[in-house]
C-alpha cells in the first residue's frame, strides 16, 4: 500500500486514461478504483437516488457479483433490503455453458483426479490451470463504500447512510478524497439518521426519547492507531457495543471476509457508530447514549482528521504497538489539547524500555496518569479487558466532560478547513426558506387553522356534500330537488374556498418547490420535513393507547369530523391545501362560474408532478377528511401521462392493514421507497410513489412504471358498530383494491383480516375485477422466529366468526359466504420474520427478515409478468378507475 504505484493496474490502460476527464496521464488510486467499479462516469453526473430504485431484470434474482462492475449494484440492492450481507464484497464465478462446455469439464475433472504427483509433468502443464476463469481482484468493502458514496449525489448518500444505520453498520463522518485533496464532512448525508432510545431523568419515570443522531449531543469516544497495533480498534469497539456474547459487526474488520484486503482509497475515512440505551439493565452496556469515532489509518497520515477526532472527543483511545521518537513529537504537538488521553499497548519484545522512556515524556505534556496505559497483550483475557474500557467510559462520561452534536463536529471541521457537504449554495438557501416557514409555528393547532385554511372544517364540510352526492348517483331513483341543493351547496363551499389566498406560509412553500433548480427543491424538501418533524408534533387529548380506537357517538354512529388520532403537521399538509386551491378553482370552471382563462392555480399538478418524480410520496387519499379530492388527483395523473409520453403502461401495486403492521416498511425495503414509518404518528392518508421499470425490462414485465400505494393509516379495524367510519373505511378500501393489479394484505400475527378489508372482497365481486391478493403475516415482536416459510397456507379465514361477521357488516350483499371461501382458495400466504434481530434500540434488522421480504418483491413481479395480476393500466384507464369507483 505504500507509494504512488501501488494502485489497481489492468493491461496498459492508455486509451482509458486519454478518454477520461481527468488532466494526468498517469491514473491515481481514486481513478483506478473508480474505473475497476465502474464508477468513472458518475464524477460529473452524480449517482442519483432514482438510478438505485428502477426495476430491472436483476431486481427479480438474488445475484451474486461476478465482476468489480457489478458490486456497487449489488452494494445498494443488498443495503435497500436492509441485508445485513452487503458489506460482503466476495465475488463469484459464474461461468456460462457456452464459456467452459460439459465435456472439457468432465475432461477437467479426470485429469484432476488421476494426476500422479510422482510423474514427471511440465510445469506449462500444470499451470495451465491458470487460464481458467478467475474471479477477479477482491475490493476491500471500505473503499467500495468510499468510491460509491463520491460517485453520489447528496441524495443518494443520505439513503445509504439511513439504510446502513438500520442494519447497525458505522457510518462514514468524514469521507477522504486524495485525488483533489480534500475530505468531506457528511453533516447533510447524516441527517436523516433518526433512533429512538430509553431516557431515564435523575429524576421521575424514564420514557423513550426520539431525535435525529445530528443534534443528540453526548459524550464522544475516539479510536486512532499510531504507527502499527497488533490489536484491532474495529475489534474492540464491535466488543465494547455489543451486550453479553453476542457480538455485533458494526465496524468492519480484518477477521471479516475480505477485511484483509488492503485499502487503497479508504485510509483517512473516519466512521461514526453509537450505543443507545435501551431501559433494559441486563442489555445495556452504558446507562446514556454515547458516540463511537474509528479513524482508519495512522494518525501520522491523516494528522488533519485526528485533529478533529481530539478536538470533539470526550477521551481518544490510542493503540500502537510502538511510541518512536517521530510519534512523540506529533503527540507532543497536541500539549494544549483538554482532551483525556488513553493508551493501549502491545509492545514489541525489545521495545518495552523505549515506549515507557516516551510515554514518560508524554504523561506531563498530555495532563495523563499511569492509569490511562493500558496494555493488553495476546495472552490478555478479552472480556476482562473489555469491561476494564467500559468502566474507564462510564468515568468519563459521569464527570464533566465535552458533550457534542454531530453539528457540533461540523462547527470543529469548517474550523480545521475540511469542507462540510451541507454549506453548499442550494442547501442553505433552501435552509433559510424552511426557517421563514417553521419560526412562524408556535402551536400546531393555532398555525392550521391560520396558515392552512382550506383544510379542517371547510374540507370536511366539502368532502362530507360531495359524498352524499356521489352516493345519491347510485340510487334507483334520486331525488332531482336534494341533487339540486347539494350541487348548490357544493358550489357555494367551493366559492368561499376560491375567494381565499394562499398564507404567506404557504406561498413560500409554493416558492420553495418552484425552484428551477432541481437540487434546491430537493433540499427544501428535506429540511421541511426535519423542521416540521421538530415543531409539527400535535397535543394528545387522550391516553395513547386508546389513539387507535374508535369513540362512538349515542347511537353507535362516529363523528367523522373527528380524527381517529393527532396528526403530526407535516409537507403533505401544505400539499393538501395546493390540493384544495386547485379543487375549489377546478369546481368554479366546471360550473361555468370562473372562465378558465382567469385561473391561477392550473400549475399546481405540475409542481407537485415534479415532486413525485424525485421520489416524494403524494397523497391520493385525504387523511384528513377520508376522501379523495378527485379533481386534484385527475390533475396529478394526467400532468404524470404528459410527463410520461409514451411509457405510460402502469401497474398499481397497493398495500392494505391496520396501523402498526409494518405495511410502510414492508414496501420500503422491498423497493427502497420513502413512506413514513416510525414510532411517531405517522400520517393518516393513502400516499403513492412511482417506480420505474427500465427500457429493457419493460417489455418483459408489461409495464412501463409501478404505482406504489400505501394505505397509511385508513383502515382503523373499526368494528361494525362504529357505523359511518365503517362503512367509509370499507369504500376507502374498495377503492383502492379496485384500483390495483396487486393488493399486499399486511397483518400482525394472530390477527384477523380487518372488517373494512373483508367487506371491500365482497364489493369488488360485483365489479368482476379481484386483484391479485397476497396476505403477509408479520411477527411484530423484537426476537427473532424461526426462518420464514413463504408459501405455508393457514386457514386466513374461519367461516364461523370471520365470514358471519362480514356477511352482519354488509346486510346489502349477498353471497358473502361463497365469495369469502372462494377468497381463502385463491390466497397466497406469507409468514414474515421478525424485523429486528435483539431488542432495539441496538438491535440489527434480521437477515430472516430482509430475505423473506426479497422472495415476497421476486414472487409480486413474477405475478406481474405472467399476467396473474390482471390487465395493466394505462394512465388514461387508471383516471377513469377513479371517477368510476
Amino acid at each position: 500500500m505504500e507509494g504512488d504505484d501501488c494502485g489497481f493496474h489492468y493491461g496498459d490502460g492508455t486509451n482509458e486514461a486519454q478518454d477520461n476527464d481527468f488532466p494526468t496521464v498517469e491514473r491515481s488510486r481514486l481513478q483506478e478504483m473508480l474505473s475497476l467499479l465502474g464508477l468513472e462516469a458518475y464524477q460529473v453526473q452524480k449517482l442519483s437516488l432514482q438510478d438505485s430504485l428502477q426495476i430491472s431484470f436483476d431486481s427479480m434474482k438474488n445475484w451474486a457479483p461476478q465482476v468489480p462492475k457489478d458490486l456497487p449494484w449489488h452494494f445498494l440492492r443488498k443495503l435497500q433490503a436492509l441485508n445485513a450481507e452487503a458489506r460482503n464484497t466476495t465475488m463469484v464465478l459464474d461461468m456460462p455453458p457456452d464459456v467452459w462446455p460439459v465435456e472439457k469439464e468432465s475432461q477437467m475433472e479426470e485429469e484432476m483426479i488421476y494426476w500422479d504427483p510422482a510423474e514427471d509433468i511440465a510445469a506449462d502443464d500444470i499451470y495451465s490451470f491458470s487460464e481458467l476463469p478467475m474471479p477477479d481482484t477482491p475490493v476491500n468493502p471500505l473503499d467500495l463504500l468510499c468510491a460509491l458514496l463520491l460517485s453520489s449525489d447528496t441524495f443518494l448518500q443520505q439513503e445509504v447512510l439511513l439504510k446502513m444505520s438500520l442494519c447497525q453498520f458505522a457510518l462514514p463522518l468524514v469521507l477522504p478524497d486524495s485525488e483533489n485533496h480534500y475530505h468531506t464532512f457528511l453533516l447533510w448525508a447524516l441527517r436523516g439518521v433518526v433512533r429512538t432510545w430509553w431516557f431515564q431523568p435523575p429524576r421521575g419515570l424514564g420514557s423513550f426519547r426520539e431525535d435525529s443522531v445530528v443534534l443528540s449531543r453526548m459524550p464522544t469516544f475516539a479510536f486512532v492507531r499510531m504507527d502499527v497495533s497488533s490489536n484491532s480498534k474495529s475489534q474492540l469497539l464491535n466488543a465494547i457495543l455489543s451486550p453479553g456474547r453476542r457480538q455485533w459487526d458494526c465496524f468492519w474488520h480484518r477477521d471479516l471476509n475480505l477485511g484483509t484486503n488492503s485499502r487503497e482509497i479508504a485510509d483517512g475515512l473516519v466512521e461514526i457508530s453509537w450505543f443507545f440505551p435501551s431501559g433494559k439493565e441486563d442489555l445495556d452496556v452504558f446507562p446514556e447514549p454515547m458516540a463511537f469515532l474509528n479513524l482508519r489509518g495512522d494518525i501520522g497520515s491523516h494528522w488533519l482528521q485526528f485533529k478533529l477526532l481530539a478536538e470533539v472527543s470526550s477521551a481518544v483511545f490510542i493503540l500502537t504497538d510502538n511510541i518512536s521518537k517521530k510519534e512523540y513529537k506529533l503527540l507532543y504537538s497536541m500539549k494544549e489539547s483538554t482532551t483525556k488521553y488513553y493508551f493501549i499497548l502491545s509492545p514489541y519484545r525489545g521495545k518495552r524500555n523505549t515506549n515507557l522512556r516516551f510515554l514518560n515524556k508524554l504523561i506531563p505534556v498530555l495532563k495523563i496518569d499511569h492509569s490511562h496505559v493500558l496494555v493488553k497483550v495476546s495472552s490478555t483475557d478479552s472480556e476482562s479487558f473489555v469491561r476494564r474500557i467500559r468502566v474507564i467510559m462510564g468515568g468519563v462520561a459521569r464527570s464533566p466532560c465535552r458533550r457534542v452534536s454531530v453539528e457540533d463536529m461540523a462547527h470543529a471541521a469548517r474550523k480545521l478547513g475540511l469542507r462540510v457537504d451541507e454549506d453548499c449554495e442550494e442547501c442553505q438557501k433552501a435552509k433559510d426558506r424552511m426557517e421563514r416557514i417553521i419560526r412562524k409555528i408556535k402551536d400546531v393547532d393555532t398555525y392550521r387553522r391560520d396558515e392552512l385554511r382550506l383544510q379542517g372544517d371547510p374540507a370536511r364540510k366539502v368532502a362530507q356534500v360531495e359524498r352524499e352526492f356521489c352516493q345519491l348517483q347510485w340510487a334507483s331513483e334520486p331525488p332531482e330537488k336534494h341533487r339540486a341543493e347539494l350541487r348548490r351547496l357544493v358550489l357555494e363551499l367551493r366559492m368561499q374556498q376560491n375567494g381565499q389566498e394562499p398564507t404567506s406560509g404557504v406561498q413560500e412553500f409554493i416558492t420553495g418547490i418552484s425552484s428551477p433548480s432541481l437540487s434546491e427543491r430537493q433540499y427544501f424538501l428535506r429540511w421541511m420535513e426535519w423542521g416540521l418533524a421538530r415543531v409539527g408534533q400535535p397535543r394528545l387529548r387522550q391516553p395513547p393507547e386508546t389513539l387507535l380506537t374508535l369513540r362512538p357517538k349515542l347511537g353507535g354512529a362516529s363523528d367523522l369530523s373527528e380524527p381517529l388520532w393527532p396528526e403530526p403537521l407535516g409537507v403533505e399538509h401544505f400539499m393538501r391545501e395546493m390540493g384544495q386551491f386547485f379543487e375549489a378553482e377546478s369546481c368554479l370552471v366546471e360550473a361555468g362560474r370562473l372562465p378558465a382563462g382567469q385561473r391561477r392555480f392550473a400549475h399546481f399538478p405540475g409542481l407537485a408532478m415534479d415532486l413525485l418524480l424525485t421520489g416524494l410520496p403524494l397523497e391520493l387519499v385525504d387523511g384528513s377528511t377520508l376522501s379523495i379530492p378527485v379533481r386534484w388527483v385527475t390533475g396529478l395523473l394526467k400532468e404524470l401521462h404528459v410527463r410520461l409520453d409514451r411509457r405510460s403502461r402502469l401497474v398499481v401495486l397497493s398495500t392494505l392493514g391496520v396501523p402498526g403492521t409494518g405495511k410502510s416498511t414492508l414496501l420500503n425495503t422491498m423497493f427502497g421507497l420513502q413512506f413514513a414509518t416510525g414510532r411517531s404518528y405517522s400520517p393518516r392518508g393513502a400516499f403513492m410513489q412511482l417506480l420505474p421499470v427500465t427500457e429493457g425490462f419493460s417489455q418483459d414485465l408489461g409495464c412501463d412504471q409501478i404505482l406504489v400505494i400505501d394505505s397509511g393509516g385508513l383502515i382503523s379495524g373499526a368494528l361494525a358498530s362504529a357505523g359511518d367510519r365503517f362503512e367509509l373505511e370499507a369504500s376507502l378500501a374498495t377503492l383502492l383494491m379496485g384500483l390495483s393489479n396487486v393488493t399486499v394484505v399486511s397483518l400482525a400475527e394472530t390477527k384477523d383480516i380487518p372488517p373494512a378489508i373483508l367487506h371491500a372482497f365482497l364489493r369488488l365481486e360485483k365489479t368482476g375485477h379481484m386483484p391479485n391478493y397476497q396476505f403477509v403475516y408479520q411477527n411484530l415482536h423484537d426476537v427473532s422466529v424461526p426462518s420464514p416459510k413463504p408459501r405455508d397456507r393457514r386457514q386466513l379465514l374461519d367461516p364461523p366468526s370471520d365470514l358471519n361477521r362480514a356477511a352482519a357488516q354488509m346486510e346489502k350483499q349477498g353471497g358473502g359466504f361463497r365469495t369469502l371461501a372462494g377468497l381463502a382458495e385463491r390466497q397466497h400466504v406469507w409468514h414474515i420474520p421478525a424485523l429486528w434481530h435483539g431488542a432495539p434500540p441496538m438491535a440489527a434488522v434480521s437477515l430472516g427478515y430482509s430475505e423473506a421480504i426479497f422472495e415476497l418483491k421476486r414472487c409480486l413481479l413474477e405475478n406481474i409478468r405472467n399476467g396473474l395480476s390482471n390487465q395493466n393500466k394505462n394512465i388514461q384507464q387508471l383516471i377513469e378507475l377513479v371517477r368510476r369507483l
